[in-house]
């Protein structure tokens, strides 16, 4: 006989045998001990949560011959065929692929026949909401008043799609995801059912993967029992499987974060990926970290509350000890946004190595919690005794007496000749540079950072820290002194966004009359 998956072979049969569902369970079993049973019930929730499964047990205990306390006993004729598939009262339509009016049609019309045995026609329709308007007006009818022998169940995991009237008919009934507790007991049981030895830690963190479903924990665990058949499944062993990360590579990918070390996190990443970790998961489970540094950092929840060890609990609150709230906030934030925008990206890597980069620096966003991290940034280093200089052209009287005084840009005596030849003849060298260079210099404003030096700024920090490579600044001066015949040198520089170019640097394009056209930078 073939091979069947963990959640077939061990779907519950009884109502009893139903976990994380209780509430549901209790009404159902009291509906049929007393006789009131409703002819339209709508289960809704999240996949995974015993939707279709209560439908089949609930089909089998309105037909058994010897209910037992509400449910079925699995032993009559009726029982027994309903179990198999083999009965006629019991039709189950996946509304995915049945959607049309003239599906429903059918349903209609077979309706009026009652069952050739047992008391009731069950039907169950799964994933209603995939049906098109017209199949719900040609249900509406028939859904408010059946015939006594026929009972209605629907299920979908999106019930707001579902026209109300269709609601207004039904008895609705919410299932809720089932707790990682209940899961990892579940799985436990069934393990040592299946004879297979797994540690406790694996157990929790499959039943935290499964996001509170238990067809997908049962999924998950029957992949990993696969892959290392006859073999104790421990933690590590679970995490390669699933393509997971421990949540040590978290700590220092944190560790790196508040170092601002952008070059350590991404080399974190690179290691990621070349290990083959799933980056999907990878960013959802960093995610779930932050959350718990910021229950470690706001609540007096412990180890057991938070889901980690008693080691890894310390840390926590070790790792809170260093960030204020608002900065874990900003954290959870960025990586919320880039979960939900890296189910259609193609270059995940990229964006995550963005995401990590906003985080290391809070200057990229223009956000409030952004901005209050960049103020947070300069209060700590003027705390360590770090002096700002007033910029050129504001005196130290205007500084301290509080006066703002719009800072002038210092003018040169004069434009070195072969700078304004550079200038003059700055698309032709563009063109000589070539891609991918040219691109992040279209756009760029020219200016002079001191005799002989030619200042490039822009305010795009990604061709800042293009420009700024020592190998592209080397391209860019070999063609400017292959052009003038002498020794040009090079700066790069950035202006924050919003910021006017023009009241710190001299602009060489319109000091010169050149026709550029300018990037976003603002002008006065």
């Amino acid at each position: 006989m073939s091979y069947m998956a963990l959640y077939r072979k061990f779907r519950p049969a009884v109502f009893e045998d139903v976990k994380g569902q209780e509430g549901i369970v209790t009404t159902l079993k009291n509906q049929i001990k007393s006789g009131r049973i409703g002819h339209a019930y709508l289960f809704c929730g999240t996949r995974g949560t015993g939707k279709t499964t209560i439908a089949k047990i609930l089909a089998k205990a309105v037909n058994c011959e010897n209910p037992i306390d509400g449910s079925p006993c699995g032993e009559c004729e009726m029982c027994r065929k309903i179990s198999a598939g083999t009965s006629m009262n019991v039709i189950e339509i996946d509304a995915a692929s049945n959607n049309g009016v003239d599906n429903i049609r059918e349903i209609v019309e077979e309706v009026t026949y009652s069952p050739t045995e047992g008391n009731y026609k069950v039907y169950i329709i799964d994933e209603v909401h995939m049906l098109s308007t017209g199949a719900f007006n040609a249900l509406l009818k028939t859904l408010e008043e059946p015939p006594s022998y026929v009972i209605f169940i629907l299920a979908t995991t999106e019930f707001h799609k579902i026209p109300i009237t269709i609601l207004s008919r039904c008895q609705r009934y919410d299932f809720k995801r089932i707790s990682m507790d209940t899961l990892a007991a579940r799985m436990k049981d069934l393990t040592e059912q299946e004879g297979v030895d797994i540690e406790e830690t694996a157990l929790r963190y499959i039943a935290k993967a499964a996001d509170g479903s238990m067809r997908d924990a049962l999924s998950l665990l029957d992949q990993c029992i696969a892959f290392h058949y006859n073999e104790t499944l421990t933690y590590e062993k679970v995490l390669s499987v699933l393509g997971a990360v421990d949540t040590g590579v978290f700590a220092t990918l944190l560790e790196a974060v508040i170092d601002k070390n952008i070059t350590g996190a991404v080399s974190l990443l690179d290691e990621i990926v070349m290990q083959g970790r799933e980056l999907t998961q990878f960013v959802t489970d960093f995610t779930w970290y932050l959350r718990n540094l910021m229950l470690a950092k706001t609540t007096d929840s412990s180890a057991d509350a938070l889901e980690v060890s008693r080691e890894a609990f310390e840390r926590l609150q070790q790792e809170a000890g260093k960030l204020e709230l608002n900065t874990i906030l900003r954290y959870i934030r960025v990586f919320s946004e880039l979960s939900g925008n890296l189910r259609y990206a193609v270059q995940k890597r990229i964006m995550i190595e963005v995401a990590i980069i906003k985080l290391c620096k809070p200057q990229m966003e223009t956000t409030n919690d952004a901005v209050l991290d960049r103020i947070r940034e300069i209060e700590r280093q003027l705390e360590g005794g770090v002096v700002y200089q007033a910029p050129v052209g504001v005196s130290q009287g205007a500084v301290s007496s509080g006066v703002q005084v719009k800072p002038r840009p210092q003018l040169p005596k004069a434009i070195p000749e072969e700078i304004q030849r550079i200038v003059q003849n700055w698309n032709p060298i563009l063109d000589a540079v070539g891609q991918p260079l040219k691109s992040y210099l279209n756009g760029v404003r020219l200016s002079l950072g001191g005799e002989n030096v030619l200042l490039i700024v822009t305010e795009d920090f990604i061709a800042e820290e293009t420009l700024k490579n020592p190998e592209n600044i080397e391209i860019l001066k070999r063609e400017l002194d292959d052009f003038t015949g002498k020794d040009v040198n090079i700066r790069v520089e950035k202006v924050e966004q919003g910021d006017y170019f023009e009241d710190s640097y001299v602009d060489l394009f319109k000091t010169l009359g050149m026709p550029v056209e300018y990037s976003d930078m603002e002008t006065e």
